[in-house]
């Protein structure tokens, strides 16, 4: 259980990090998405995943849609003006979801090359 909490510490510290750096450096980015980066770089340098942390996120992905509950109450809020603009708003959420289906698809196509080169080359040294 003390695992778990300082995990979510490490990913709310993480994030507000994130979030001073880019108000400091006044950057056109997103304190979280600074954050997220910070956090992939440590991971990289720590080179494995805490198991605390795996059990955290897997929460978190696993309730991820009450996440999104304070932005559809900020969309209903809005309503006149969504209603008003309704074709850009439109527009918006299709390309963000196509550029997001497009680089998913291509993270995965990646990572899947990279594990079959892996297991190809384990293979040949026959280390698998």
């Amino acid at each position: 259980m003390l695992g778990a909490l300082i995990a979510l510490g490490v990913l709310v510290a993480v994030q507000l990090l994130g979030h001073y750096i880019v108000q400091g450096l006044h950057l056109p980015v997103p304190g979280v998405l600074f954050g997220i980066g910070l956090m992939l770089i440590g991971l990289i340098y720590y080179k494995k995943l805490p198991q605390a942390l795996t059990r955290v996120a897997q929460f978190l992905l696993a309730h991820l849609m009450l996440l999104f509950i304070p932005s559809v109450v900020g969309i209903m809020t809005q309503f006149e003006l969504i209603a008003s603009e309704w074709l850009p708003f439109m527009l918006a959420c299709i390309v963000a979801t196509a550029v997001t289906m497009v680089a998913t698809a291509a993270t995965f196509r990646y990572m899947l090359r990279k594990q079959s080169n892996h297991l190809n080359r384990s293979s040949e040294h026959g280390d698998g």
